[in-house]
């Protein structure tokens, strides 16, 4: 039994300047996943050769002037992707500081696993270079990518998360490519954030989800590193973890839907 986290990427990226070249061999569950991931980067390269590369990738002008990063995937350098991922939810998350310390680094291992258009899903410890794709792309040949990922990872995941629970942060196009379910004998809790506003309504406001979200995982992977967080542990277990998080006024445990998967809501100010 374990907690799993999962995470979406983020956008935003810091390129390494140095670093190994590509493994597909070394990535998380590289035996099921390697020709699938195969199919995308070669799909990934016919695009992005095109006129219609910035398009087809929904890129704005300013990522459109790095999509030629798409043709050098095998050979560009790559650093892991705690590192590769910059945006509100790792800086936040803190995973690169969690990585520098081996009980740290082997709980990021065990417990949590990053969603991906181009790789599918990632260790947040696995060696990638630089890239432009988001999980929400069609491309020619493997279409829609949460469509074409999910056969995949569906076997991949569910042996991972078997018995134990999952804490499901990702965004809707992630979340879309596997959804855990209680019949597969796994707890899912799916992270909320809501703003209270002065008249009392809520609103999702996303950027500060994101920050929330990054917290919640940083701190579920040092309770997890340090002890304080069973291998049993259940949704209330998470919500009184995520009770102490700065910012956070509050948290919700909904009901068990028809799925089995339960909201928790983390309600900030």
């Amino acid at each position: 039994m374990r907690v799993l986290i999962l995470l979406p990427p983020s956008e935003g990226k810091t390129a390494p300047a140095s670093g190994p070249s590509l493994d597909l061999d070394s990535l998380l569950d590289a035996e099921r996943l390697t020709a699938a991931r195969r199919e995308v980067m070669s799909a990934l390269a016919g695009v992005s050769r095109s006129a219609e590369a910035a398009s087809v990738l929904g890129l704005g002008p300013r990522s459109a002037e790095q999509v030629g990063i798409n043709l050098s995937l095998e050979t560009s350098p790559c650093v892991p992707a705690h590192r590769l991922f910059t945006g509100v939810l790792y800086e936040a998350a803190g995973l690169d500081s969690i990585a520098k310390d081996p009980t740290g680094r082997a709980a990021l291992e065990r417990h949590c696993v990053v969603f991906s258009g181009l790789w599918g899903i990632l260790s947040p410890t696995d060696l990638v270079p630089d890239h432009r794709l988001s999980m929400g792309t069609s491309l020619p040949g493997p279409g829609r990518l949460p469509a074409f990922w999910k056969p995949y990872l569906g076997p991949s995941l569910t042996a991972m998360a078997a018995q134990g629970l999952v804490v499901d942060c990702r965004s809707a196009d992630y979340a879309a490519a596997w959804k855990p379910a209680a019949h597969d004998g796994i707890e899912v809790a799916t992270v909320r954030v809501v703003r209270t506003a002065d008249d009392g309504s809520r609103k999702v406001v996303s950027h500060m989800a994101k920050h929330a979200r990054g917290l919640l995982a940083g701190e579920l992977i040092r309770a997890v590193a340090g002890g304080t967080l069973p291998a049993s542990a259940r949704v209330d277990d998470i919500a009184r973890v995520a009770g102490r998080l700065d910012g956070i006024d509050n948290v919700e445990v909904s009901e068990p839907d028809r799925k089995g998967q339960q909201a928790l809501t983390l309600v900030t100010r």
